[in-house]
């Protein structure tokens, strides 16, 4: 019967990337005749759909109750992102850091990574002073107050970066010739479909494996459904590197990880709030200090070199190792 659930973990996750893909292909074709700069489409309609398995994911767990697996898929994805496929593009190649994303996208994405790692902490403080926990292993939860207020900077955030992106165009590669609307409509309902019937297979197979080995909903979401939700960034970022081209790399990363914390989890959590255990929290903070040695990284000379990409991997296993014996 666990081959059962193997196989449909694996079909899962295929329905999620090929959704995400032909959702990006629909909706910026589409974007394309309305005549939408493409920077603005990258920006938004692209962001949402690489980041689109996660929320799947973590939205079809928090409707499911499967609390843990919902808070743990955005911080193993996150963690994933910085260290895996960041760390593996330096290694192919240096990566460079554009200005921009050093001055404003980073900064904000280790403010929020950081406001999400308190709020779960004070919760968790709060939760153990007075017994509020709902179940005995969890230490607090992922409030809704919270989640509608990760929403309402996410908001706030796509609006400054369309506006930025309106008050500095960039000259459009009319290479690429746009096909019909309905072609991509029909891209745009199929990829939705396969988003969300991937993310609850993933959710159902997930749970019912951990259950067979033994292992913690928050260990099963941090690894294997992490791994797999992050697929998208990590095959686009190698082959972008293995022909050179590292300038978005950073850029692409930080701005899944900011999506991943504003949206995912903020929708997440605003539709049900999050149980949060212990190690949930031991992550976080994890999470945190990963994305502070990234940025410094970052920072030192606007690049990261191969042996800082090196330095990442090595993190990322150390991180998972802790987590599985933990």
């Amino acid at each position: 019967m666990i081959a059962v659930y193997i196989i449909l973990l694996v079909v899962g996750f295929v329905a999620l990337i090929k959704g995400a893909d032909w959702f990006v292909d629909g909706s910026s074709n589409i974007a394309r005749l309305l005549k939408v700069p493409g920077v603005i489409v990258g920006l938004t309609i692209v962001a949402m759909g690489t980041s689109a398995p996660e929320l799947a994911v973590s939205i079809s767990a928090a409707l499911a109750g499967s609390n843990e697996i919902a808070l743990s898929n955005v911080i193993g994805s996150n963690m994933f992102n910085l260290l895996v496929v960041l760390g593996c593009c330096a290694m192919i190649h240096k990566v460079p850091v554009d200005t921009v994303i050093l001055k404003r996208d980073f900064p904000i994405c280790l403010l929020v990574t950081a406001f999400v790692a308190v709020m779960v902490g004070a919760g968790s403080v709060t939760n153990g002073l007075f017994g509020k926990a709902a179940m005995a292993d969890e230490v607090g939860s992922a409030s809704r107050v919270m989640g509608l207020i990760l929403l309402v900077v996410f908001v706030c955030y796509l609006i400054a970066l369309i506006r930025d992106a309106i008050r500095n165009p960039v000259q459009e590669d009319d290479a690429q010739k746009p096909f019909s609307v309905g072609k991509s409509i029909l891209l745009i309902l199929v990829g939705v479909a396969l988003i969300v019937g991937g993310g609850q297979a993933v959710v159902r197979s997930a749970k019912e494996i951990a259950t067979f080995a033994g292992m913690s909903e928050t260990l099963i979401g941090l690894t294997i459904v992490a791994m797999g939700t992050s697929l998208p960034e990590l095959v686009t970022s190698i082959v972008a590197a293995k022909k050179g081209e590292t300038g978005m790399a950073v850029g692409n990363v930080v701005g899944s990880n900011l999506f991943n914390l504003m949206l995912i989890l903020g929708t997440s959590a605003a539709i049900h709030p999050i149980g949060v255990n212990m190690a949930s929290v031991y992550d976080m903070l994890i999470l945190v200090g990963i994305t502070a040695i990234t940025y410094l990284f970052c920072f030192v000379d606007r690049s990261v070199k191969r042996i800082e990409g090196l330095i990442l991997v090595l993190i990322y296993v150390g991180s998972v190792v802790f987590a599985a014996v933990r």
